[in-house]
C-alpha cells in the first residue's frame, strides 16, 4: 500500500488507501470494482461529467497508459458515517497520447480530492474536485498566466 496512509484509519479507510494506490499507482483496479456500488457515478467538477464505474476504469487505464509512471499520494482521508474525503496529488511523466496529446515527455503534478459518499458499504457516488487547466498548464497545451 505505497503512500497511502494507514495510521488512525478505519478498516473501511484503509480499504479505500489500498484499493486506490492498486488501481492509480499500480493499474489493478480489481480492489476499486470491488468498493464500488453497481450505480456509482463519478462527478467531477472540472468536467462537468459524470462517469459509471466502467467509464472511471477506462480513465485510470488511459491515464496509466499516458503516464507509465504516474503516482498518486494520499495526503489525508477524513470520515464522517457514509461519507469519505481524499486529499491527494499524483506526479507522472506524459510519455505517451493523452486525451489527444502527444507526448510531451513533461513531469507534471496535480492536486484535488475527491468527496465519497457510502451507501451499504459500497461507493455510490464520488465528487471529485480538480483543476484539469492545471496538468493541460503543465504539459504546455494551455497558459495560466493571464488568470
Amino acid at each position: 500500500m505505497s503512500n497511502a496512509p494507514t495510521t488512525g484509519l478505519s478498516t473501511r479507510g484503509s480499504a479505500v488507501a489500498q484499493a486506490w494506490s492498486s488501481a492509480w499507482n499500480e493499474g489493478d483496479t480489481t480492489l476499486l470494482e470491488q468498493l464500488l456500488d453497481p450505480a456509482y457515478q463519478r462527478h467531477s467538477a472540472g468536467s462537468r461529467g459524470s462517469q459509471s464505474s466502467t467509464q472511471l476504469m477506462e480513465t485510470i487505464q488511459a491515464s496509466r497508459s499516458a503516464f507509465p509512471d504516474l503516482h498518486t499520494t494520499i495526503d489525508a482521508v477524513i470520515e464522517e458515517g457514509d461519507q469519505m474525503a481524499i486529499f491527494w496529488h499524483s506526479t507522472g511523466t506524459h510519455q505517451h497520447e493523452f486525451l489527444g496529446v502527444p507526448s510531451t515527455r513533461r513531469t507534471v503534478e496535480t492536486f484535488g480530492s475527491n468527496h465519497c459518499v457510502f451507501n451499504n458499504g459500497k461507493v455510490v457516488a464520488e465528487h471529485v474536485t480538480w483543476d484539469p487547466r492545471q496538468l493541460l498548464s503543465a504539459l504546455g497545451i494551455i497558459s495560466l498566466e493571464s488568470e
